[in-house]
């Protein structure tokens, strides 16, 4: 969820639980407020969960709070035993922090003062907090629901977009080290994002069976994409890493090396531009026909030089040229996967986002 997005989700959530606190008349409406602040998540299915959690971490908190509250009495150390009772408990059931906070919030609402029978203030404020929970979920449910898929595909356009285009740098030497050193350690931020974004996109339920299907397929898609991109990372990395060795090597192989990463960079490239509907479909390049870059022939150039200088620690290159061979080997599974998907799933159309931000 964008933080933007997350805002105003909270804030509406908390002034709807406010508002209805105040129209049920609940005294101290603030802590359906609270709850709500604590409510609000990610997805519509962590909300779910969310709820399931909370609920149970308020019949913890009110049903210690009340017993302590008719045998100890709410003195102040009487409060800060309990709170550490409820803690323990939760911890016991393995229950997150935001939870274990709505447990505590309940065990001071519960034993705050009041003239009220214990009971029938314990409920009120039981009742309080589920409406902030539950107001929390509605907002999740109805406003601005999160579109994982079409932000998914977008995350994984523009951090491949800006892998491939730093490859072509690197290899061509034409980068900065420190530049190239802090753009490697962002787009690895891109990628631990994009990484959960796929989680709350599988975490979403369906419960239709022909969606269920649909998504599953989508989902197959989504991991060949990822993985892909992965490797494509994995690659620049390496270059990097052998950047200042790949500069003495002689010429001839030299460019080998780029003309054979640029194959793989621009079958990439094709695959991504044709799945998103950028390339016309009856061009039968679009996905078909990957150019295959001669592996091969690379490696041999390699021991050839080797031969030439046995001294020479050439060889360090061959796990170079092992990762441009598999990274040209998951691109050949996308390019299968997406062809049986546009050929065979036509109506199974992926919600792109029609502006790259």
């Amino acid at each position: 969820m964008k933080l933007g997005a997350r805002m105003l989700k909270t804030g509406l959530a908390v002034a709807i639980a406010l508002y209805t606190a105040s129209l049920l008349g609940f005294p101290s409406g603030i802590f359906a407020g609270i709850a709500a602040l604590f409510a609000i998540q990610p997805s519509i299915y962590q909300s779910f969960q969310t709820i399931i959690e909370q609920l149970q971490a308020n019949i913890i908190g009110v049903t210690i709070a009340t017993l302590v509250v008719y045998t100890l009495g709410n003195d102040p150390f009487v409060i800060g035993f309990t709170v550490v009772v409820v803690i323990g408990v939760c911890r016991y059931l393995k229950m997150g922090d935001s939870t274990v906070s709505i447990a505590l919030i309940a065990v001071i609402a519960v034993m705050e003062a009041t003239e009220m029978e214990v009971y029938q203030f314990a409920l009120m404020r039981f009742g309080s907090l589920m409406l902030g929970i539950f107001a929390a979920f509605l907002v999740n449910l109805l406003f601005l629901p999160p579109k994982y898929e079409s932000n998914l595909f977008l995350q994984i356009d523009r951090i491949t977009s800006d892998i491939l285009q730093w490859l072509r740098i690197t290899t061509r030497h034409l980068s900065d080290d420190p530049s190239l050193k802090g753009e490697i350690a962002r787009i690895q931020q891109d990628v631990r994002r994009m990484d959960q974004t796929y989680l709350l996109f599988s975490e979403e339920r369906t419960y239709l069976k022909k969606n269920r299907l649909s998504k599953a397929r989508k989902l197959i898609v989504f991991r060949q994409l990822i993985a892909t991109t992965r490797k494509s990372f994995d690659v620049l990395k390496a270059f990097h890493h052998l950047d200042e060795r790949i500069k003495s090597i002689p010429p001839n192989f030299q460019t080998a090396l780029v003309q054979e990463l640029d194959k793989v960079i621009h079958s990439h490239e094709r695959l991504l531009l044709s799945f998103m509907g950028r390339i016309k479909q009856k061009n039968d390049e679009t996905l078909h026909a990957i150019s295959e870059p001669d592996i091969p022939h690379l490696v041999e150039t390699l021991i050839e030089m080797y031969q030439d200088n046995e001294n020479d620690d050439r060889l360090i290159f061959l796990p170079l040229a092992s990762q441009l061979m598999e990274y040209h080997h998951h691109l050949t599974h996308l390019q299968t996967l997406l062809h049986s998907y546009q050929k065979f799933h036509q109506n199974e159309k992926l919600e792109f986002l029609n502006e790259r931000n």
